[in-house]
C-alpha cells in the first residue's frame, strides 16, 4: 500500500502561496497607500495653516489614524481616518450639531472644494475624493491640551466617547511591527481579511479590526513568531478556541496591571493599551463571542485539514474556507 506521502500529487499550500495571495488580493498596493498618505498630508498641512491663521477656530491638530497609519489597510478599504483634535466650547457630546460645526470649519479651511465634498455624518465628517475613489473620515477628538495628546475619541459608528491617544496607539503598533518587520502587519491583514470574509457570510458576525490587532499584539508579546503565516494564523485561531475569548487581554506599555478594573460583567475583555478603563469589546454580547469562537474553530479545522490532505486541490478548498473563494493557491 502506498503511504499518504507517496500519493501526494501536488505540494501543499506553502508560506509563499499565502504571501503571494496577500500581495495580490489583500494588501493595499504600496503606490496606492503612498498616494492616499500624500493626499491626507496635503489636507493636514492646509488645515494646520488655516488653524494657525485662525487660532480661535476651535481646532487644535490632526493625525492620520486607523489602518492606513498603522500599515494594516486592506486593498478593499476605500476610507482613510483622520483624527481631528478639537477644543469645542459646547457640550462634550457627539451629534449632528458637532458634525455640522466641524464641517463649517473644514469648508473654510478648504475653499477650493465644493461644499458637497465635505459631508457631515452622524458622528464624523466625510471628505470625498471621487476621482481618487477614496473618502477621508474626519473623526473628532475632544482635546484639553494633554501633553501625550490624550483626548476623547468619538466612535464614528456609535458616537461613544473613548479616552485615548492617537500617537500613543501608533507607537504601540510600531513597536510590534519593528519587532517583526513586515510579518506582524501582514498577519494582521490576513486575519482582518478572514474576518471580513466571514462578515459577508453571516450578517450577525462582529469582529472589529482593533480587536484583531490587539489579539495579534498579545500573541506577539508572548513569543509567537509571525514569519510563518500559516502557523501564525493557526496560533490566532487556536488562541480564540482555547480561551473561548474569555481570557482578559491587557498590555503594560502605558499603565500597570493594578490600574485595570476589577471584575466586569463584559463577556469579552480586551483593553485599550492606552486606557486601562476602556474595554474595547464591552459592546460584544455572548452571542457575538460564540460566533467568533465558532468561526475560529471552523478556520482552525480547515487549516489543520489543509496541512494533511493528499492533494493541493483539496488543500485549496480548505484554505478557501479561511480566505474566501478568490484564493487559488
Amino acid at each position: 500500500m502506498p503511504t499518504q506521502a507517496s500519493t501526494l500529487i501536488d505540494p501543499p499550500i506553502t508560506h509563499a502561496d499565502i504571501r503571494r495571495f496577500a500581495e495580490d488580493k489583500i494588501n493595499l498596493p504600496a503606490d496606492v497607500a503612498k498616494e492616499r498618505r500624500q493626499k491626507v498630508n496635503d489636507l493636514r498641512e492646509k488645515l494646520a495653516k488655516w488653524m494657525k491663521d485662525h487660532p480661535d477656530c476651535g481646532l487644535a491638530k490632526s493625525y492620520l489614524s486607523g489602518s492606513l497609519a498603522k500599515g494594516t489597510a486592506l486593498r478593499t478599504s476605500s476610507d482613510v481616518d483622520v483624527a481631528l483634535y478639537i477644543t469645542y466650547d459646547g457640550e462634550r457630546k457627539a451629534n449632528r450639531q458637532l458634525s455640522n460645526w466641524i464641517a463649517e470649519r473644514l469648508r473654510k479651511a478648504y475653499p477650493q472644494m465644493s461644499p458637497d465634498q465635505i459631508e457631515p455624518q452622524e458622528y464624523s465628517v466625510k471628505i470625498k475624493f471621487k476621482e481618487a475613489g477614496v473618502d477621508v473620515d474626519i473623526v473628532p477628538v475632544f482635546y484639553e491640551g494633554d501633553p501625550q495628546d490624550k483626548g476623547w475619541l468619538v466612535s464614528k459608528k456609535s458616537g461613544r466617547l473613548m479616552l485615548t491617544s492617537i500617537p500613543m496607539h501608533l507607537a504601540f503598533t510600531r513597536k510590534r511591527k519593528d519587532a517583526q518587520p513586515q510579518h506582524f502587519a501582514q498577519v494582521v491583514r490576513l486575519i482582518k481579511w478572514w474576518a471580513e470574509e466571514h462578515k459577508l457570510k453571516n450578517s450577525e458576525f462582529r469582529f472589529k479590526s482593533f480587536m484583531v490587532e490587539l489579539i495579534c499584539a498579545h500573541l506577539a508579546d508572548n513569543g509567537q513568531n509571525f514569519s510563518d503565516y500559516r502557523a501564525a494564523m493557526e496560533a490566532f485561531f487556536n488562541y480564540i478556541v482555547s480561551t473561548g475569548l474569555k481570557k482578559r487581554i491587557a498590555f503594560k506599555d502605558y499603565y500597570a496591571a493594578t490600574e485595570l478594573p476589577g471584575t466586569l460583567p463584559d463577556v469579552v475583555q480586551i483593553f485599550d493599551p492606552v486606557n486601562a478603563k476602556n474595554n474595547v469589546a464591552s459592546q460584544y454580547t455572548e452571542n457575538n463571542r460564540k460566533l467568533i469562537v465558532e468561526a475560529a474553530q471552523d478556520a482552525l479545522d480547515a487549516l489543520n485539514e489543509a496541512h494533511t490532505v493528499a492533494t493541493k486541490g483539496h488543500a485549496v478548498e480548505m484554505w478557501r474556507i479561511v480566505l474566501g473563494s478568490s484564493f487559488r493557491g
